[in-house]
């Protein structure tokens, strides 16, 4: 649900100085995976640049470390934001590869899923439009858990995906902060987590006779704080706030598409009705 749309803010520092940076796997490659870069490390594969191929985030050996490791919580985002101040945003700056940001607070409830789980996207909703992978034989593997959070219709063509992102596994949390949080949860509060979200709009070249071809609109937030209180919120079948930084240009959506998310995350939640 989507709670405010703070203006536009220019965030971020130069390339190659950045924590976190979108671009190729290997920039000296003729034809290299576009991928999230931690520490100038792959640390997710995302869809391939050209919209074509399915939409993905795939964990890579450069997903080993959290943000937030190290910083004292930011006492703002232990509880409910009713405003984003510039505090909150000039904290998470420096993490950011430099662009203008559409910063967006929305109150997610996240439903834990794996890999070819039964709520997997890339095993259901996927494959009903690419099918599986031609070489292997098998849906797409994000080779990580991640939680679903909300979609909806983008029109007879189209249709929004929303994905919140861990950098790294929820295994790998500690049991006594995740406690925390639901504690936290359970006597009423609502505690606020950051990410760098990614717009994807992915559609096949071709159409198939007998698969469901539109373009998914995968939003993709990579947390940069806010582990522990989305285990905690999953545990819980609760809600928390996550205040999304999304990149105007690193996405394959383009800013015309960023532009349209205030009004499509407003919309009902609504399931893919195949057309």
């Amino acid at each position: 649900m989507l709670l405010s749309v703070p203006a536009r803010r220019r965030l971020g520092v130069s390339s190659g100085h950045a924590p976190l940076e979108i671009g190729p796997a290997d920039p000296s490659a003729q034809s290299s995976a576009r991928c999230l870069l931690l520490s100038r490390k792959p640390a997710f594969e995302l869809s391939f640049w050209c919209g074509t191929c399915p939409f993905l985030f795939e964990r890579k050996e450069g997903a080993n470390e959290t943000l937030s490791a190290g910083r004292e919580p930011m006492k703002q985002l232990e509880g409910h934001l009713d405003v984003v101040d510039d505090s909150i945003l000039k904290a998470f700056s420096p993490l950011l590869p430099q662009d203008e940001y559409l910063p967006l607070l929305l109150e997610v409830r996240p439903e834990l899923v794996a890999p070819h789980g039964e709520r997997d996207y890339f095993t259901h909703e996927q494959v009903a439009t690419w099918g599986v992978d031609n070489f292997w034989g098998l849906p797409e593997n994000p080779r990580s858990y991640y939680y679903r959070t909300f979609e909806t219709s983008v029109g007879a063509d189209g249709h929004l995906y929303e994905f919140v992102v861990p950098m790294v596994p929820p295994s790998w949390n500690d049991s006594v902060r995740v406690q925390h949080y639901v504690d936290l949860i359970r006597d009423g509060v609502t505690p606020t987590a950051v990410a760098l979200s990614v717009l994807d709009v992915c559609q096949p070249a071709t159409d198939g006779d007998d698969r469901d071809c539109y373009a998914h609109w995968g939003l993709s937030h990579f947390l940069l704080d806010g582990h522990h209180k989305l285990e905690a919120a999953a545990q819980s079948g609760a809600s928390v706030q996550l205040l999304a930084l999304v990149s105007s240009t690193g996405g394959l959506g383009g800013a015309e598409a960023v532009a349209r998310l205030p009004e499509l995350l407003a919309r009902p939640r609504s399931a893919r009705s195949a057309m």
